[in-house]
C-alpha cells in the first residue's frame, strides 16, 4: 500500500531549517548529484567501498519504494537534496528492518541523522516493524553515536570488521526524553539567533522617512543597536542617513536578521535576497496575509515555505516586531518608538495592537523587560518557541504571554509544566474559539483556568492583571503559604482588603487586619508593618494607606512609604495600595486593594502548585492499546474499547417489545432496571425514564407499558447493581486544549450549574486525584452528613484509564460514562457513549517537525 505523506519542515541543531519528505522516482538526478558531492570518506563509510558512482540498477531501487516494507526520506536544503535515510524490511511480514542513512559532508554535524532516524522509526512502527538493525564500520564514530545517543537499548556485535547493531524502535521514556531535549535545544537556538543578530537588513524603508519601514529603521538606529544596519532600497544610496544597497549581500556585512515591511507580493523576492546574504530569520511586519482572506493565506504559506527551504524562521507576518533589551544587543525591531527599561521579564504577544498596549503599560509601571516578541499571524514562530528560549535564558526570570489561539496545546502544557518549576509563566488567553473549531461547546472560564493551573500557568483576564502579576513576580519572593497580614491606617481599606483576600482564597492571619488609625504617625505605621512581616503566622503582607484629614497627624511630614523596603527585607512578599505618597521601587503598588490582593492570590496559588510534587503517569494493568485500536474498527463497540483499557461497563441489552424485554431480563437475571434507550434519558429518574428493582416478569411488563408510550418502544434492560453516588466522566476534544477529561457528580442541579472539573491529557496520578476532589459537590463523595465515603481510589483509577485511552486513541473524539455509581466498595459504570472520527496526527506526538 502506497502512503504519500506531506513534506515537513524540521529544525536542525544549529537552529536552521530543512525540509524532509518521502523519496520520489524523479529524485534520481538529485540523488546522483548529491552522491557526486560526497567526499571519498563519506562514500566509504556509507557503502563500505569507494563506490564512485551509482549504477543505474541501484539508482532505480534507491528511488523506488513502496512506503511500507521499503521507505526512504530525503532532506532538502533549498532545492538540493543533502541527505537520505531508508529502511528495508528483512523479509515478508518480518518485524525487523535494516536502517541506513547518509548526509552530505557540508551538512554533517547538524543533527540530520537524528531527525532521519526519528521519522524512519515512526514510519516503520506504523507498519508493524518493531526492530531496526544496522551495519556500521568501526571508524564511523559519528553514526555509532547517533544510534547510541538516541535512548534505544542497542545491542552490538562485532564480526568481519563491521559493527552489527540491533535495537527496538518503540518510543520509551528514554527516547522521548532525548527527542524532547533535542527539540528544546534546536528551538531555543533558532530564537536566540533572531534575538541577538550581528547585523540586520531592513526592507521597505522609504527615503522620505514616512511609513512602517522607515519607523522600524529609525527605532533600530535610535535604540542603539551596535551591529550593522543595512537598509535595502532599489535605487537610493542612503536611507535615514545610513548607506543603502539594492541587495543585502552587496553590503558585504554579516546579516543575521531581515526586518520586512514591503507589500505582500514583494516578500518572496525579499526572502531570496535575505537568504543570499546569509540571514537566519525574518521579522515580517507587513500585513495582507492570512488575516486578509484565502489569497493572503496562500501567500503566507508560500512565505513560510520559501523561508524554511532557505533555512530561515519567520516571525509574523502582520506583527509588531521583536526586541531585546540586553545592553550588549539593544535591539528594537518593533513599531514601538521607546521600549520599557531593561529587566528580567520576557513578553510574548500574538497580537500586534495588543503588544503596543502591553509595552506602553509596562513602561508606565516600570516593569523591566528582557525580550519581547510579537508573533502576529504566528505563521511559524510561536509562544512555544519562546518558552523553549526563555527556559534557559539567564536574563529572563518571569514569562508573560498573550495567546489568542493554541497551535499545539499539548506541547504548551508540557513545556509550561517543566518551565513553571523554575520560572513562573503568566498567560492572558482569549476564550474565543478558533475558526473551524466545530460545534462542540467550548469550556467556560473556570475550566480554562483549571487547565492552565494544571500546568502551573498563572492565567489572568486583562492586560492590567498580566502586569499586576508580572510586577509582583519580578520584584517579590513567593509566599510560603496563604496566611496574609493586612496593615493600614484606614479601617475601611483594611476591612476591604481582608474581605477581598478571603474571596480570593487567602487566609487573613490571626490578629489581622491591623489598623493603626488615621492619627497613627509614620513611626507607628512602620512598627506595625515590621511586626507583621516578622510574624511567624504571616506569609505575605498587604500594606494599605489612605491620606488622613488635615490636622489628624502629629507628624504630617512623616514618610509612611519608607517602611515598605524594611518589611520586604524579611523575605516575605509585600504588596501595597497607597492612595497618597509614592511607593519605593521594588514594592508592587496597585491603585486599589482589590487589585493588590488579586495579584497576590494568583501568585500564592502558583506557589501552592510549586510545593505540591509533580504527578507521574502510573503503570496501569489490563491496558491493551492494540485491542483498543481494533475495537475502533467497523465492527467495534464501546464496551470492547473500554474493556481494552480495563473499564468494565455493566451489560445493557436493547429491546424493542415487551417480549424482548422479558427475554433479556431472564438472561441477565432478576432484579433488573428498565431505561429509555435515548442517551440523554438513561439516567433521568426525575423524568420517569428509569424504573429500578423490577423483580419479576409482571413488574417488568407493567413498567414497559408505562415507559413505552412516553419515551418510545426502544429501551435498555440492565441487571441491578448496588446503589451509589452518581458521577459523570467525560472526554471531549477541546478546540484549544485538545483532549480533556472532565469529572462531576450526576444530577440535574450539577449539570445546570456546570459543576465539572477538567484536566488535559495525559493525566497524571495527581491530575486524576484533583479531578475527584475539585467539584463543588465533591463532599458527597467523602461522607457528607454521615454517609459512608466512596472508594476514591477506584474513581481515580477510572479517570487514569479514561485519560490513557484519550491519549492513545486519537480517533476517539468524545466519550461519556454516565452514570458511574461510586460506593464504599468500588464503582459501577452503567452506560458509555463514544463518538469517533478519522485518525489524524496529534500535535506533540511523533517525530519532530515545525
Amino acid at each position: 500500500m502506497t502512503i504519500v505523506e506531506q513534506p515537513v519542515d524540521v529544525l536542525l541543531s544549529d537552529g536552521g531549517t530543512v525540509q524532509l519528505r518521502q523519496i520520489r522516482p524523479d529524485d534520481a538526478a538529485a540523488i546522483v548529484a548529491m552522491h557526486a558531492r560526497f567526499s571519498e570518506r563519506t562514500r566509504y563509510l556509507r557503502y563500505f567501498s569507494p563506490y564512485p558512482r551509482i549504477p543505474e540498477r541501484d539508482l532505480k531501487r534507491f528511488v523506488t519504494v513502496d512506503h511500507r516494507d521499503r521507505e526512504a526520506f530525503v532532506v532538502l536544503a533549498g532545492e538540493r537534496i543533502v541527505a537520505v535515510g531508508r529502511y528495508e524490511r528483512l523479509g515478508p511480514a518480518s518485524p525487523e528492518a535494516e536502517v541506513a542513512f547518509v548526509v552530505e559532508d557540508a551538512y554533517q554535524g547538524r543533527g540530520i541523522g537524528s531527525v532521519l532516524l526519528e521519522h524512519l522509526a515512526d514510519a516503520a512502527g506504523r507498519h508493524g516493524i518493531g526492530h531496526f538493525v544496522a551495519e556500521v564500520l568501526p571508524a564511523n564514530g559519528t553514526m555509532l553515536r547517533v544510534f547510541a545517543d538516541f535512548g534505544y537499548q542497542v545491542q552490538r556485535q562485532y564480526a568481519d570488521g563491521v559493527v552489527h547493531l540491533s535495537f527496538p524502535i518503540a518510543a520509551t521514556e528514554a527516547t522521548l526524553e532525548v527527542q524532547r531535549g533535542r527539540e528544546h535545544r534546536t528551538e531555543a537556538r533558532s530564537i536566540a539567533r533572531l534575538l541577538a543578530p550581528r547585523g540586520i537588513a531592513v526592507y521597505g524603508a522609504s527615503t522620505t522617512g514616512q511609513g512602517v519601514g522607515a519607523a522600524l529603521l529609525g527605532h533600530l538606529r535610535d535604540g542603539g543597536f551596535p551591529g550593522a544596519i543595512v537598509p535595502v532600497h532599489p535605487s537610493a544610496a542612503t536611507v535615514a542617513g545610513l548607506p543603502a544597497y539594492p541587495s543585502a549581500v552587496d553590503a558585504g556585512l554579516a546579516v543575521d536578521l531581515a526586518v520586512v515591511a514591503v507589500a505582500p507580493e514583494a516578500v518572496t523576492a525579499v526572502v531570496q535576497d535575505a537568504a543570499r546574504a546569509g540571514a537566519h530569520g525574518l521579522v515580517v511586519v507587513s500585513a495582507g496575509f492570512a488575516e486578509s482572506g484565502p489569497a493572503g493565506a496562500a501567500a503566507q504559506r508560500a512565505l513560510v515555505r520559501a523561508a524554511h527551504l532557505a533555512g530561515m524562521r519567520v516571525v509574523g507576518p502582520n506583527c509588531l516586531g521583536v526586541a531585546n533589551t540586553d545592553p550588549a544587543v539593544r535591539l528594537n525591531a518593533t513599531l514601538a518608538p521607546v521600549l520599557p527599561a531593561a529587566g528580567r521579564v520576557g513578553v510574548f504577544s500574538q497580537s500586534g495592537a495588543f503588544g503596543v498596549a502591553l509595552l506602553a503599560e509596562a513602561s508606565r509601571r516600570g516593569l523591566g523587560l528582557s525580550s519581547f516578541v510579537s508573533a502576529g499571524n504566528r505563521a511559524d514562530v510561536s509562544g512555544n518557541d519562546l518558552l523553549q528560549y526563555w527556559q534557559d535564558d539567564p536574563g529572563t526570570d518571569v514569562i508573560t504571554l498573550y495567546l489568542e489561539t493554541f497551535g499545539n496545546p499539548r506541547k504548551f502544557a508540557r513545556l509550561a509544566r517543566l518551565i513553571g518549576r523554575s520560572k513562573p509563566v503568566v498567560a492572558l488567553a482569549s476564550l474565543a474559539r478558533p475558526p473551524g473549531a466545530g460545534e462542540a461547546p467550548a469550556l467556560d472560564a473556570a475550566a480554562v483556568s483549571a487547565l492552565f493551573a494544571q500546568s502551573g500557568v498563572i492565567r489572568v483576564d486583562t492586560v492590567a492583571e498580566l502586569l499586576d502579576v508580572g510586577v509582583l513576580l519580578a520584584h517579590q519572593p513567593l509566599p510560603a503559604g496563604r496566611r496574609v497580614a493586612v496593615v493600614g491606617n484606614s479601617s475601611a481599606l483594611t476591612g476591604l482588603a481582608a474581605t477581598a483576600g478571603a474571596g480570593q482564597g487567602l487566609v487573613v492571619a490571626e490578629g489581622y487586619p491591623h489598623d493603626v488609625g488615621p492619627t497613627g504617625g509614620a513611626a507607628a505605621y512602620a512598627a506595625a508593618l515590621a511586626a507583621a512581616a516578622a510574624d511567624d503566622r504571616v506569609d505575605a503582607v498587604v500594606a494599605v494607606f489612605a491620606p488622613p484629614l488635615p490636622g489628624q497627624l502629629t507628624d504630617p511630614e512623616g514618610d509612611f512609604a519608607a517602611a515598605l523596603p524594611d518589611a520586604r527585607a524579611t523575605g516575605k512578599p509585600v504588596v501595597a495600595t497607597f492612595l497618597a505618597a509614592r511607593v519605593p521601587a521594588g514594592v508592587p503598588a496597585y491603585p486599589s486593594v482589590e487589585e493588590a490582593v488579586r495579584a497576590l492570590a494568583r501568585v500564592t496559588r502558583y506557589a501552592d502548585w510549586l510545593r505540591r510534587p509533580p504527578g507521574v503517569l502510573p503503570e496501569l494493568a489490563r491496558v491493551d492499546r492494540s485491542a483498543g485500536r481494533a475495537a475502533l474498527g467497523p465492527d467495534g463497540a464501546p464496551a470492547a474499547l473500554l474493556g481494552a483499557y480495563g473499564i468494565d461497563v455493566v451489560e445493557s441489552t436493547p429491546a424493542g417489545s415487551v417480549d424482548e424485554v422479558v427475554a433479556a431480563a431472564e438472561r441477565l437475571g432478576w432484579p433488573v432496571a428498565l431505561k429509555a434507550a435515548a442517551p440523554g434519558l438513561r439516567h433521568r429518574l426525575d423524568l420517569g425514564a428509569v424504573r429500578l428493582d423490577l423483580a419479576d416478569a409482571g413488574a417488568l411488563r407493567r413498567a414497559y407499558a408505562e415507559l413505552a408510550p412516553v419515551f418510545g418502544p426502544e429501551v435498555l434492560v440492565q441487571p441491578m447493581v448496588a446503589p451509589g453516588v452518581a458521577c459523570v466522566v467525560e472526554l471531549v476534544e477541546d478546540p484549544a486544549f485538545g483532549p480533556v477529561v472532565g469529572f462531576g457528580l450526576g444530577g440535574v442541579a450539577t449539570e445546570l450549574l456546570g459543576d465539572r472539573a477538567w484536566r488535559a491529557v495525559p493525566l497524571t496520578d495527581r491530575d486524576a486525584a484533583e479531578l475527584v476532589d475539585e467539584p463543588r459537590a465533591a463532599p458527597l463523595l467523602r461522607g457528607h452528613r454521615g454517609a459512608a465515603p466512596v472508594d476514591r481510589a477506584a474513581l481515580v483509577d477510572l479517570l487514569l484509564r479514561v485519560g490513557r485511552l484519550a491519549d492513545e486513541q486519537p480517533r476517539v473524539r468524545s466519550l461519556t460514562l454516565n452514570p458511574v455509581l461510586a460506593r464504599p466498595d468500588g464503582i459501577s459504570v452503567l452506560h458509555a457513549t463514544v463518538r469517533t472520527g478519522t485518525e489524524t496526527p496529534r500535535p506533540d506526538t511523533g517525530p519532530r517537525r515545525l
